[in-house]
């Protein structure tokens, strides 16, 4: 497994952690190929009844790896974050329950990557926020795991990332499920994951597989629709004065 992710079993719940921390665990490609990996691997696992998944201090997620997304093309980077969506998608598809453990902060694909998850736990102090639209592009997938929890307009506002949201905001939004102390999200993640882990299987995996067209809905061509917007977004302006920053080519 690479060593970008990490997994582990704590008797039938499995913790997966997303382990690149120099970049904030930034969604580049090796991380999520590995990601998926991992899911895989958990899905034909018949010990595993729940997972977890988390970030490697000092954060769940930063999003997208700008650094590697500078060095691609723009129709590079719509596959990039294609196949990025498709990993996000999987979560959903999966047949246990999958809870989310935010510490510090959950930023674009990394606050969607949390949202794809059936259950979000975040720690108060927990920094949510979606910057694409500041950078100048439409977030290119996962709009639908958002609007799924809080609502079509809610999720335009936070769309626009023009409101700030910590850990006690997004548990009042809906962003999140359960609120934590700081440095508890995990431990709270886990007790959550538990309980699941101890119900019968088949009912959890039936329950989840009879609510995931409501979650899920048309989320594949949502996908598809965002990455389109992305990458004429991405050739504009803003974007461009934006990725310039990672020296994008043109």
């Amino acid at each position: 497994m690479t060593e970008q992710i990490r997994t582990e079993m704590c008797g039938g719940v499995a913790v997966v952690t997303l382990n690149k921390p120099a970049r904030r665990n930034a969604l580049g490609t090796e991380s999520m190929s590995g990601l998926l990996d991992a899911l895989e691997r958990l899905n034909t696992d018949p010990d595993c009844r729940a997972i977890v998944l988390t970030g490697a201090p000092p954060a769940f997620c930063a999003g997208s790896d700008l650094k590697e997304l500078g060095g691609l093309n723009v129709p590079e980077m719509c596959a990039h974050e294609a196949g990025t969506a498709r990993v996000a998608r999987r979560i959903g598809l999966l047949p246990v329950p999958v809870v989310a453990a935010v510490e510090g902060f959950a930023l674009g694909g990394g606050m969607i990557l949390a949202l794809c998850c059936d259950v979000v736990v975040s720690a108060r102090s927990a920094r949510w926020d979606m910057p694409e639209v500041r950078n100048g592009w439409l977030p290119p997938w996962g709009l639908q795991a958002l609007m799924a929890r809080v609502g079509p307009v809610r999720a335009r506002l936070l769309t626009w990332g023009v409101t700030e949201v910590d850990g006690a905001e997004a548990l009042r939004l809906g962003l999140a499920d359960a609120l934590a102390e700081d440095g508890a999200a995990l431990a709270e993640a886990m007790r959550l994951a538990e309980r699941l882990a101890a119900l019968p299987a088949n009912a959890v995996r039936s329950t989840k597989r009879y609510f995931e067209p409501f979650v899920m809905a048309d989320a594949e061509r949502q996908d598809a629709e965002a990455n389109r917007v992305f990458g004429a977004d991405a050739l504009c302006a803003p974007s461009q004065a934006t990725m310039a920053k990672f020296a994008v080519k043109a």
